[in-house]
């Protein structure tokens, strides 16, 4: 026996523990214009595998093209692991094909997520390592759990990390931290998260999904066509040179300017009403 995987929590699913009808869920709240989306394997703590990664990609596909959805939130089933990223035990056997095929299956996976024009954010519930760790950082931001964890144990394991976290984990964190966590697989906790700027707030473990849902009800009652405009403003500017990602930004706000939302918001405005926004029309 050896303690080298003690640090990070968790062990192979068991062989023998049946399997939810679905390994991924969706819900729709407040006329369907918030979408919460569930790992759900939570028998192993939400380890995904090439069917689960495939469904998930499905399901935020269908999403994009559903107008009346404004927000999504991205959770994981239970307390205990928001996901501990890909199942090592469905990997175990894997050739060098098969390895290669999930490879691009999940590649696609978090493609659709980082591309998703509507808001996405996570509410990590607890232990969220490799690829589970690479996508959360594939969406907008990320709320937490006070018992969460963020790790990237790929090098334990003789892999490095290729769901997105040398590229995405430095932009979250300071450059020698996100080195370090490559480097070391040693995960920090939601605290430590928080303190550095990975993750916007720290919930109670039995509070994150309300205020998970309470975020998302703000959003959505904000204009779909602002709220998609100014995420894409800051997809495509960050990384460029101030001026470049200021007309970036621009032709954003004068998309917005001649939306009708932006009479029905500020007429809302001024007569002290709530406003009713259009879905998004591009």
């Amino acid at each position: 026996m050896t303690d080298r995987w003690k640090a990070l929590d968790f062990a192979p699913p068991a062989a023998d523990v049946a399997e939810p009808e679905s390994s991924v869920l969706v819900d729709y709240f407040a006329g369907d214009s918030i979408a919460v989306i569930t790992l759900n394997r939570p028998q192993a703590d939400n380890a995904i595998t090439t069917e689960m990664g495939a469904s998930l990609t499905a399901i935020v596909d269908s999403i994009a093209v559903r107008t009346a959805v404004r927000v999504v939130v991205l959770t994981g089933a239970g307390e205990r692991a928001f996901s501990v990223g890909s199942d090592l035990r469905q990997r175990r056997d894997m050739t060098k094909e098969d390895w290669l095929r999930q490879r691009q299956d999940f590649d696609r996976t978090l493609y659709t997520v980082r591309q998703l024009r509507k808001p996405i954010f996570t509410a990590v519930n607890g232990v969220a390592y490799g690829g589970g760790c690479e996508l959360a950082q594939s969406t907008d931001f990320i709320i937490a759990s006070e018992n969460a964890t963020f790790g990237q144990p790929e090098a334990m394991l003789g892999l490095a990390a290729g769901g997105g976290s040398p590229a995405l984990l430095p932009r979250l964190l300071p450059r020698g931290m996100a080195l370090q966590m490559l480097m070391t697989g040693d995960p920090i906790t939601a605290q430590e998260a928080y303190r550095l700027g990975m993750v916007n707030a720290i919930h109670a473990v039995g509070e994150l999904k309300d205020a998970a849902k309470k975020i998302a009800h703000k959003i959505a009652s904000n204009s779909p066509t602002a709220v998609q405009a100014v995420k894409r403003a800051v997809q495509l500017g960050e990384g460029q040179p101030i001026e470049q990602a200021i007309a970036i930004m621009m032709d954003a706000h004068w998309r917005s300017a001649v939306h009708p939302d932006r009479i029905e918001g500020i007429g809302a405005f001024n007569e002290d009403r709530d406003p009713t926004f259009q879905d998004s029309d591009f």
